[in-house]
């Protein structure tokens, strides 16, 4: 099962905690129906639509509202460490809540006690975290921009306000930044790094790299990292490897913008609408079980 943690910007929302669908635009759950268009429900969204196509559609959702003030994120990290049930799951999936180290903490030493931890991804927020409670190597997978990637590489940031700015300015910003953060264990295992090139890299080493098909006015279009994120990690619960479904989501992710013929009005859930097709197209590309991809 994929479970996401993440928040929305609506005060009266109150706090969440299980299944969820897509129903036309809009995310449901048990009766509350939260508009697709950019962030966590963005990556709903692309999961839900990417699980369809396996015939599955199990997806659990942690989620508070939060309009920046932190006092829905800190009601969801008291809610997953002191009272949320967390068995059962494959890939948990934790995304727009406000940073804080000392929760990101808790949760994850639950995780860590329990007797089949699931597999961990991050963004946002969470991926901030994680990285300034020095517990970014106990993840799986993050799924940064290259902008997230330069606070991940700076050892010195204690929030991403404070990331140095001469850390971007190098002959190969990607792999710099990448070298820097694994130097300083502010990474986990794998990264799909999210741009006008997707890398998806395990330590060090690139091991794919996707700049095709290639749309620059994807770049315009809010949301398109959330439903990217949302696609890797549906893929992931499935049971494919990770570098697979990095490489895949990165491939589908694309194919769906194409398939959308977007121009910079496109909402996203336009994009979230063709991931389907995307999916059978690219799954044929790359069969189940193949571990190595030729780029």
């Amino acid at each position: 099962m994929l479970a996401v943690a993440g928040t929305v910007p609506d005060k009266e929302f109150g706090l969440f905690t299980g299944p969820v669908k897509l129903t036309g635009e809009d995310i449901s759950m048990d009766g509350r129906r939260v508009p697709v268009n950019r962030g966590t429900p963005a990556l709903l969204g692309a999961a839900l639509q990417t699980l369809n196509v396996f015939g599955k559609g199990d997806v659990t959702v942690f989620m508070a509202g939060d309009i920046g003030l932190g006092d829905g994120s800190r009601k969801l990290y008291e809610h997953l460490v002191n009272q949320a049930c967390l068995s059962g799951i494959h890939t948990f999936v934790f995304h727009y809540l406000q940073p804080d180290a000392d929760w990101q903490n808790r949760i994850l030493f639950k995780i860590e006690e329990m007797e089949h931890p699931p597999l961990l991804a991050a963004d946002a927020g969470f991926m901030y975290a994680a990285k300034m409670s020095g517990s970014a190597p106990s993840y799986d997978l993050f799924t940064p921009d290259a902008g997230e990637l330069a606070f991940l590489a700076d050892e010195n940031a204690p929030h991403p306000f404070y990331t140095r700015g001469f850390i971007l300015h190098t002959d190969n910003p990607v792999h710099g930044l990448v070298k820097r953060a694994y130097d300083n264990d502010n990474a986990p295992r794998f990264m799909l790094i999210k741009g006008a090139v997707d890398y998806i890299v395990e330590g060090k080493k690139e091991l794919h790299r996707v700049d095709s098909p290639s749309h620059d006015v994807m770049e315009a279009i809010g949301g398109t990292g959330d439903t990217l994120t949302g696609i890797v990690s549906a893929l992931v619960s499935t049971g494919m490897d990770i570098p697979q479904a990095a490489f895949a989501a990165a491939r589908i992710n694309r194919v769906a913008g194409k398939l959308a013929c977007p121009t910079p009005a496109t909402p996203i859930i336009d994009i979230i609408n063709h991931i389907p097709k995307a999916v059978e197209h690219i799954l044929q590309e790359i069969p189940r079980g193949v571990t190595k991809i030729d780029n």
